[in-house]
């Protein structure tokens, strides 16, 4: 199996003809993002042949009914499946409905899905659906083609611990659901440690790796060709900053390419 490591485009303003190089230098094959619009499809097409870097496509749905998210999610993933993305990855419905609101949305869904010819992983997203293991435990056993973006940093935040005990063998469960990783380290205050490579955040990133390396086996024993993992340590209010001046704790394209970088030696190192 191979690892492919993905950049997000979150938080960069710079354009694509810029950041494309970097990102190829840095180790990325692809990148992660939301389709563009319509204006700028073109250029975006175009820049992506060149570089020859492979696009993973983010959805969000929108509204408040399932029927208002369900028509978000038609629409925007037919119009990123024209991008030809690996796959799309989707922050799906919300944290606040009712089970019974939840199954009515990926019932749905997933019928959409298989009229895309396109792969949709729906990722484990503080606001969304999959906001927390056991909610994601009870929709995973119930739908047998729900794949799953896996950020467990957003779990950790909202359980206020480190996965283990009962937690540790939902992870286990969607270890063998989960198409792609984002491999940012949370902690049990927030979704974001303020440096992975700080000491005083070994435990939780010695967390995060072994519920990676739990993810790696399962796409293996599926036979997975190609695994993918975005570092995606967010700018803004999840990057830490001081007080007042807002000066930023650590540089964030450093944190990123760290966490690939360590991620792709641990990987190599599984063969």
């Amino acid at each position: 199996m191979e690892l492919k490591l993905v950049r997000h485009l979150w938080g960069l303003a710079e354009p694509l003809d810029r950041l494309l190089p970097r990102f190829a230098a840095a180790g990325y094959t692809a990148i992660e993002h939301a389709a563009p619009a319509e204006s700028g499809a073109d250029s975006f097409r175009e820049h992506m042949r060149a570089s020859g870097m492979s696009f993973i496509a983010q959805v969000f749905t929108q509204g408040q009914t399932v029927e208002e998210h369900l028509d978000s999610f038609r629409q925007q993933t037919e119009y990123a499946a024209g991008f030809q993305p690996l796959f799309i990855n989707s922050h799906s419905g919300l944290d606040r409905w009712s089970e019974a609101q939840a199954e009515a949305f990926f019932t749905e869904a997933l019928k959409i899905e298989e009229g895309l010819g396109i792969g949709v992983a729906h990722e484990t997203h503080r606001g969304r659906i999959l906001y927390n293991p056991w909610t994601t435990d009870r929709l995973i056993g119930k739908f047998t083609a729900l794949n799953l973006t896996l950020d467990l940093s957003h779990w950790v935040c909202v359980t206020e611990r480190l996965l283990d005990g009962p937690e540790l063998d939902i992870v286990k469960r969607c270890a063998e659901r989960c198409l792609h990783l984002h491999a940012r380290v949370g902690y049990e205050e927030g979704p974001q440690v303020p440096d992975p490579r700080a000491p005083e955040f070994a435990a939780q990133v010695s967390a995060h790796q072994a519920w990676w390396d739990l993810v790696w086996a399962a796409q293996e024993r599926r036979g997975q060709a190609v695994s993918t993992l975005t570092p995606e340590y967010g700018p803004g209010l999840y990057l830490h900053a001081l007080p007042y001046t807002q000066m930023p704790v650590a540089d964030l394209a450093s944190i990123c390419d760290w966490q690939a970088r360590t991620e792709a030696e641990r990987f190599a190192r599984r063969a």
